[in-house]
């Protein structure tokens, strides 16, 4: 008989995996964090976003975000959240790239998870100026997210 950490130990889950990170990236819309992971990653990475959810699941545009596959999409995150948490898989570092506003949220999951956060700063100018930069994105739509995010956000 052996104790719940042991046995998460012995089968190398739940932050045990020997070699596996996760990564909590977050930050600010546009600030830049896709790019972070983009420049960082390897072939073996487990990347966790959920625009790039969407983009799978409609095969459409990377924001296209139709009400009637809400679901579907969250739950596909979901399972890709806990895949992270349990070490599912072979990959090597897991990068979970999320807005991560609110500060108590944001430590609940990072726990949950035994991901190292990475926060990826920028001012909120500086997002506003890659938005209208993007041709993928709805300007006024994003500077709604953009500026929620900045009335929000909790250090």
């Amino acid at each position: 008989l052996v104790s719940m950490r042991s046995h998460n130990e012995i089968h190398k889950r739940f932050g045990y995996a020997q070699g596996r990170k996760v990564y909590y990236i977050y930050g600010a819309p546009c600030s830049g964090k896709s790019s972070y992971v983009d420049k960082v990653k390897g072939n073996s990475d487990l990347i966790i976003d959920i625009d790039l959810v969407w983009q799978s699941i409609t095969g459409g545009r990377k924001y296209f975000k139709p009400d009637a596959l809400k679901q579907c999409a969250f739950e596909i995150y979901r399972q890709l959240l806990d895949m992270a948490k349990t070490r599912t898989g072979k990959w090597e570092r897991a990068y979970i790239i999320t807005g991560g506003a609110h500060k108590g949220q944001r430590e609940r999951q990072i726990n949950d998870l035994g991901a190292e956060p990475i926060y990826i700063p920028s001012d909120k100018e500086t997002c506003l100026r890659r938005l209208t930069n993007d041709k993928e994105r709805d300007v006024s739509q994003w500077t709604e997210y953009i500026n929620e995010w900045f009335s929000i956000y909790q250090e």
